[in-house]
């Protein structure tokens, strides 16, 4: 129901940390800057929870309602939705757009206790914003709860001014009791006299005003006040006078009188049996007094109680409950009847060593008011707010069913907990182009999540639609650790077990999940063939199993099994919907993990068909590594190479074609042919190399650009006997080898000034540079995707590839390359690499065996 609150109540100006959180779960959920809880009275606005709000306001949480939109939620008791407050009519003049940037809103309406629209819940963006259903849904689903963490501070309230006024009507009571008192001081009590032979009553005129009677209608019978007893209270009177009688005791009743007009009086009787000796007959005398204006504030103390929409229970010092009101009994579920007169703990067995107990004996021990929230099983099955009140005569229990709270709490926790898990899946899917290792994360992730076992299959890239063959089990888990190689041997042995009904097969045939809601042990024991297989299946005992294809782009492209065991039980609906998305976006990532691999292992077997094995002539052993990028379509430019000059001279080259593509790697066959060839021919060092593939790309109007390095290992025989070798090189525009010394020194082998790279000018000068090597070292040439980052520059790459090859320094050759490119690259490159690495072993001594046989062409020289 539309409204305000009156003009002139005082709101709240200070933060509510209950509000502050819904606040804070609206800037979360709907992803805006700013998210208020307001209130609105007639002439302002109040922020008790709000986040991302600006100076001044934040400090004051208040606005007059020139600065309100909130107002029309409240007016209109609906939801308002701006996209563009600035060419909206409804709040295009509200100064909150110039003076909070409030550009698109969202607002919807909180309720008070009596359903009066008295605020909103609302989110802001300082931009236009289209607000989806699903913004909207959510919105309407916090502002539910805020509305309910007013109502139930409403319902509080009221319970304490409930409480406040029964104190005033017991302090009232007392007053009455005085005056009671001095009534009977001035003989303002009737009096009573039953002679029990003869059964007559005699009664003064007090009594018979009382008693709603006169002496012309009273014929000295008790039946005749019994006749204006209240119905209910009757039977009561004249049991408690039988019993005064027979024991000879006293007699105490109090009751209603109905009068006349229909209403009644309250009367308290007193008497006491005497006489009954000396042969006189026994008498049952006694006196009897208004007491209703004691008794009404009672009676209205208890209506009020018994009315409010708070569970009350009264219990006394020894936990027996005294008194329940019908709150009360519609929450727990049981009549008064059946819970006065027993204790607490007798009356709700399961609050028996819980927080309940805790909290009421708390209560009652520290004199001090304590509130809790916790849920009671069955049968209740319910969730409270409970407030636990200690009084002299023991503790009052305040209470309100906060169930429909708690669930919706829980939903939204479950489907929070739902969309991280289906995130953190995405993420640790797509983290690797690795299927089997995608399986594994994938089984770790839904266990115990949705199941308690799993068990993840995919198919080899021939897998046929609807076919078991091609298909292997990728990965296993168990909840359970001691389960987990009963649960790994089970998925090994199962697929060659099938039977063509098995709800594997049919859910690769279909598509669809396939699902045992109950008794799936021996179902599935059913569809396997005899053996340790449907042993295995025994002892895993699934109650329950969902079996879900892993969708591709051309059909499933794996299978996941999921299981619960007895105490789990049934798959809930939510769990399906989860599987189903799991289910999807793992076939996705599984499949792509598949194209990944057949276009990596083409651009691999294209890019290494352009590269051949060097030459490796005596003492001189010569590795070389190609890794392509992590993106299989970009087949790279690079290349090295190996050969020999009809001189006996060794040429190494290194090199990178600009680009990334099917081009590039045209491109580089090319120059690599270029220049092998021209080096093959030539007596000349590696300058006159280039100079001379510059001539002939230029006479082949070939459009390439490329950095190289072309080297040439020499010596003489006075060189060879002194155990030397020059180093000879010529570099276009690429990063600079690098010379390991036996001693882990490394040199970077850089020119003073570098020369163009290929392709740019065919008369720019090429130099050359030289150094002299002695036995034992290795020489590292590399193109720049092993020191290139992103986050670096190329000299910091070059630094840490001179320290990497420091400490790799005397190691075996072919482990060093190894070793260099696992510590220097990701796994995921994003661009291919080259390396040539050379090692100049002793003359002195045979060839040593890790160095491998000689290869050179036939009529060179071995020496």
């Amino acid at each position: 129901m539309a409204g305000s609150l009156p003009s002139g109540t005082a709101l709240p100006s200070r933060s509510d940390p209950a509000f502050e959180r819904f606040a804070r779960l609206v800037r979360r959920q709907l992803d805006v800057p700013v998210a208020l809880v307001t209130l609105v009275s007639a002439d302002e606005q109040v922020f008790p929870g709000a986040v991302g709000l600006p100076e001044p306001w934040r400090s004051t949480r208040r606005t007059p309602l020139s600065h309100s939109f909130c107002q029309h939620v409240v007016r209109s008791a609906a939801p308002l939705i701006v996209s563009d407050a600035r060419t909206d009519p409804r709040v295009a003049d509200n100064l909150a757009i110039p003076d909070l940037h409030v550009i698109a809103y969202a607002g919807v309406p909180i309720t008070d206790a009596d359903g009066a629209v008295v605020g909103s819940l609302c989110a802001i963006a300082s931009r236009p914003r289209t607000w989806s259903d699903e913004d909207l849904a959510v919105l309407i689903d916090l502002a539910d709860a805020c509305s309910s963490e007013l109502q139930l501070r409403t319902a509080q309230q009221r319970a304490d001014q409930a409480a406040a006024q029964a104190r005033r009507l017991l302090a009232q009571q007392q007053v009455d009791r005085s005056r009671w008192a001095l009534a009977l001081d001035a003989g303002q009590v009737g009096t009573f006299d039953l002679d029990l032979g003869t059964g007559a009553l005699t009664v003064d005129d007090r009594l018979l005003e009382l008693s709603g009677m006169d002496r012309v209608t009273f014929t000295g019978r008790p039946e005749d006040v019994y006749a204006h007893v209240h119905p209910d209270d009757v039977a009561e009177v004249v049991a408690r006078v039988r019993k005064a009688v027979a024991t000879g005791g006293t007699y105490q009743a109090e009751y209603r009188i109905v009068l006349a007009d229909g209403s009644h009086r309250w009367i308290a009787a007193r008497g006491q049996t005497v006489g009954g000796v000396d042969g006189t007959d026994p008498r049952l005398v006694g006196v009897v007094i208004d007491t209703t204006t004691q008794r009404e504030p009672q009676e209205q103390t208890a209506q009020i109680v018994d009315e409010m929409a708070v569970g009350f229970i009264a219990l006394d010092p020894d936990w027996v409950i005294t008194h329940v009101n019908r709150e009360a009994e519609r929450i727990t579920g049981q009549p008064r009847e059946q819970l006065l007169g027993r204790t607490l703990w007798e009356a709700f067995p399961a609050t028996v060593d819980t927080a309940f107990e805790k909290h009421y004996r708390r209560a009652a021990d520290t004199g001090q008011p304590v509130s809790f929230d916790a849920y009671y099983p069955e049968p209740l099955d319910v969730w409270v707010e409970v407030r636990a009140v200690p009084r002299p005569a023991g503790v009052a229990l305040h209470f309100v069913d906060i169930t429909a709270r708690a669930q919706a709490a829980q939903q939204f926790e479950r489907a929070a907990a739902r969309e991280r898990l289906l995130g953190r899946i995405t993420e640790e899917l797509v983290g690797t182009l690795d299927a089997d290792e995608a399986a594994e994360r994938l089984s770790r992730l839904v266990v115990p999540a949705i199941a308690d076992w799993c068990v993840v299959t995919i198919g080899d890239d021939d897998l046929a639609a609807g076919s078991r063959r091609g298909l292997r089990t990728a990965a296993a888990w168990h909840v359970d650790p001691a389960m987990r190689e009963t649960t790994a041997a089970y998925a090994q042995a199962r697929l060659g077990s099938l039977e063509d009904d098995a709800i594997l097969i049919r859910a690769m045939r279909s598509g669809q999940l396939q699902l045992i809601d109950a008794g799936a042990t021996g179902q599935v024991q059913d569809m396997l063939a005899g053996g340790p297989v449907q042993e295995l299946m025994g002892a895993l005992a699934p109650e329950a199993v969902a079996v879900l294809p892993l969708p591709g782009r051309n059909g499933p492209v794996g299978i996941l099994s999921l299981a619960n065991g007895a105490a789990r039980g049934s798959f809930t609906p939510e769990d399906l919907v989860t599987a189903r998305h799991i289910a999807a976006r793992s076939g996705l990532v599984l499949d792509g993990a598949r194209l990944y691999r057949q276009q990596r292992g083409l651009a691999e077997g294209f890019q290494r068909s352009l590269l051949t094995a060097p030459f490796e002539p005596d003492h001189l052993q010569v590795v070389v590594r190609y890794v392509p990028a992590s993106q299989a379509a970009q087949v790279g430019g690079d290349w090295y190479d190996s050969f020999m000059q009809p001189g006996g001279a060794t040429m190494l080259v290194i090199g990178d074609v600009a680009g990334h593509d099917v081009q590039a790697a045209a491109a580089m066959g090319q120059l690599r042919s270029i220049v092998r060839t021209v080096g093959a021919l030539d007596h000349d060092g590696p300058a006159a190399v280039l100079r001379q593939v510059e001539r002939v790309m230029e006479t082949l109007q070939a459009p390439i650009l490329a950095t190289t390095v072309v080297a040439r290992l020499e010596q003489t025989d006075p060189e060879k006997d002194a155990g030397l070798t020059r180093l000879r090189w010529s570099n276009a525009g690429h990063p600079p080898p690098m010379a390991v010394a036996p001693d882990g020194t490394v040199t970077v082998l850089t020119a003073e000034r570098a020369d163009l790279l290929l392709g740019v000018d065919p008369t720019a000068p090429r130099r050359e540079s030289q150094v002299t090597l002695g036995w034992d070292t290795v020489v590292v040439l590399y193109t720049d995707g092993l020191i290139e980052r992103r986050d670096a520059d190329l000299d910091t790459g070059i630094t840490r590839l001179q320290a990497t090859l420091a400490e790799l320094a005397g190691r075996d050759l072919d482990e060093l390359c190894d070793e260099l490119l696992a510590r220097m690259l990701s796994d995921a490159p994003d661009d291919d690499v080259a390396l040539v690495a050379v090692r100049l072993h002793r003359q002195d001594r045979p060839r040593p065996a890790e160095a491998g046989p000689n290869r050179v062409p036939p009529g060179f020289p071995v020496d």
